[in-house]
């Protein structure tokens, strides 16, 4: 159950990696891959985040983790500021947040057997006894739905799904508060989808665990989160309860996205939104309003002013022209 109590708070955050060219590696730009995103992730939630492919949702979670460096902003998880850890510092966070990686096959060390893979992360963090890491794999190997003898065994002799099962147990080892997954079934089949999906909700549930869930199906996303943040071109445009999201979507990005979704309703009416043109550059957005010269709801604002995000009903955020207060 989610609670009041904010596990994260991310506050104006940006990601900016330097583009080069030439033989001297001259600086032409930045690609602004995170640029000035703000949310909070509370205690016991799943905060789904979707947009199109590139648009920075895997930088923000990577940026959170802190595998990547922020450029600007702030981060803090249970009230401590995490931005600028030392490794020190670094270590003692992994204790609290892990990762579960798109594909399960290249986050697996090809070399190393389940045991191994994960009883690393539990000599790295302490648990020095031998005999009481090989319990403690064989509880998170069954708890994942695996067996005790799969430990012995090397990543290439099981299937995806099993491979993802894997690297949840290798996430959960050190007893985190936060998961973030990262398109963890977008690589799978979608039988074992969902297996994945509900073996996710049940942990949950059983260890009180928050996710920063990614992914660009929204089929996905509505089964697992909570709420909703839609990212456009490294930007948050809409935040709200995942009902709000789709029985009453505000931003014209959002709207276009539900609509190019399959609906379960083969007499559904609903009109597809067809965005015209491509994704802009990241490191040439457009001025104003980043959606303006793709979106079907343009006013004469949207290419001179960037929209606020702002909280236009109880928990559901917009960063519109056509949402002012």
């Amino acid at each position: 159950m989610t609670s009041n109590n904010k596990l994260v708070e991310v506050k104006d955050l940006k990601k900016y990696y330097s583009a080069t060219a030439g033989l001297l590696a001259r600086h032409i730009g930045d690609v602004k891959a995170v640029d000035g995103v703000s949310l909070d992730i509370y205690e016991g939630e799943t905060l789904g985040l979707v947009g199109e492919s590139g648009c920075g949702k895997s930088t923000l979670g990577r940026t959170v983790l802190r595998l990547e460096e922020p450029t600007s902003g702030k981060i803090f998880f249970r009230g401590q500021d995490i931005t600028h850890l030392d490794k020190r510092g670094l270590m003692n966070l992994r204790r609290e947040i892990q990762m579960v990686f798109q594909d399960p096959q290249s986050s697996l060390d090809p070399r190393m057997r389940v045991a191994d893979t994960i009883g690393e992360a539990l000599l790295i963090h302490g648990m020095k006894d031998e005999k009481e890491r090989g319990q403690r794999i064989t509880e998170l190997l069954e708890r994942v739905g695996l067996e005790p003898e799969h430990a012995l065994r090397y990543p290439h002799e099981f299937s995806g799904g099993q491979k993802q099962r894997i690297g949840i147990a290798r996430a959960l080892a050190v007893n985190p508060k936060l998961i973030v997954a990262d398109e963890p079934v977008s690589a799978l089949d979608v039988s074992i989808q969902a297996q994945i999906l509900n073996l996710l909700a049940d942990l949950k549930a059983e260890f009180g665990l928050s996710y920063l869930f990614i992914a660009h199906d929204l089929s996905v996303i509505r089964y697992i989160s909570d709420r909703i943040a839609v990212m456009y071109l490294g930007k948050i445009v809409e935040l709200a309860p995942k009902q709000h999201i789709f029985d009453h979507p505000l931003h014209p990005y959002t709207e276009a996205l539900l609509s190019a979704a399959l609906k379960p309703n083969p007499h559904s009416k609903q009109e597809r939104i067809i965005l015209q043109g491509d994704v802009p550059s990241p490191m040439n957005p457009p001025p104003g309003c980043r959606f303006h010269t793709r979106c079907h709801k343009a006013v004469e604002d949207s290419p001179r002013i960037e929209p606020p995000l702002i909280e236009w009903e109880p928990g559901h955020w917009v960063a519109c022209h056509r949402f002012r207060k």
